[in-house]
């Protein structure tokens, strides 16, 4: 499938980025969030919060404020948003990218202009055949590796949102590549104020991206801070010393 995502990367030499999209009916329902869904949405969601979480969202007490988790930058992205941040941020329509999903909530409708603004757009499903994908189906860790790998030999990873999948990602790709691998986690607070302003000029919004991708463009190896994930940052504090001191070494032995 890398080997496949790189050929069809031609165009671009090989390179593709990558985006955890966490848009599935289950991640919609546990934020809490509103979409443009009305009613019908609001009805789905209640019915998929209680499948899942019998009783939890129904406890006395229990306010959901869907425009405070928005503000608060709580909220799943949406493909549409996903797609004017990266236009935004300069990457145009001859991009491949690569999306790691589930079974993304409504996907022929919320997917449509995602397709449309990057039309060189892959997931597993259209990387690998119905035949080579029937060993992993209704098997949601093995198809999550399927992404997972892909994603890992990406120029540009993309997290639009927490967990363990971009977490240990982050971290692998790190380890990987010397520090070196691109990864993009945008301020969803302030994209939360950007998206809802309807006064907003696209110029000013492409510098907002633009500036916000000099921000979130983490590479370089990074010492973990003493709350930071140890997947996310998965070196040592002392791996750094422990590379000059080898360095040293060589050198002395040279000389000698």
């Amino acid at each position: 499938m890398v080997d496949r995502m790189f050929k069809k990367s031609y165009q671009s030499g090989g390179k593709y980025v990558s985006v955890h999209l966490r848009f599935e009916e289950d991640m919609v329902a546990f934020s809490c969030c509103e979409y443009d869904g009305g009613e019908e949405e609001k009805r789905e969601m209640d019915i998929a919060r209680e499948r899942s979480w019998r009783g939890k969202f129904r406890r006395r007490g229990r306010v959901i404020r869907p425009g405070a988790n928005r503000v608060d930058g709580k909220c799943p992205l949406t493909p549409l948003e996903v797609g004017m941040m990266l236009r935004g941020m300069g990457f145009d329509n001859t991009t491949s990218v690569y999306v790691a999903a589930g079974k993304i909530y409504k996907a022929e409708k919320y997917m449509a202009p995602l397709k449309q603004m990057f039309p060189r757009l892959e997931t597993k499903d259209t990387l690998a055949t119905p035949e080579e994908l029937s060993p992993f189906k209704g098997h949601s860790s093995r198809l999550a590796a399927l992404d997972y790998t892909v994603c890992l030999h990406s120029e540009v990873f993309v997290t639009t949102q927490g967990g363990n999948f971009p977490h240990f990602l982050m971290g692998h790709r790190r380890y990987l590549y010397g520090g070196h691998a691109k990864t993009i986690k945008p301020d969803k607070r302030k994209l939360a104020v950007l998206f809802d302003n309807p006064k907003i000029r696209w110029e000013d919004f492409k510098r907002q991206m633009r500036d916000m991708l000099r921000h979130s463009d983490q590479k370089g190896i990074e010492l973990r801070k003493p709350s930071g994930s140890l997947y996310t940052f998965p070196m040592p504090d002392c791996m750094c010393k422990q590379a000059e001191a080898r360095t040293e070494n060589s050198n002395t032995t040279r000389r000698l």
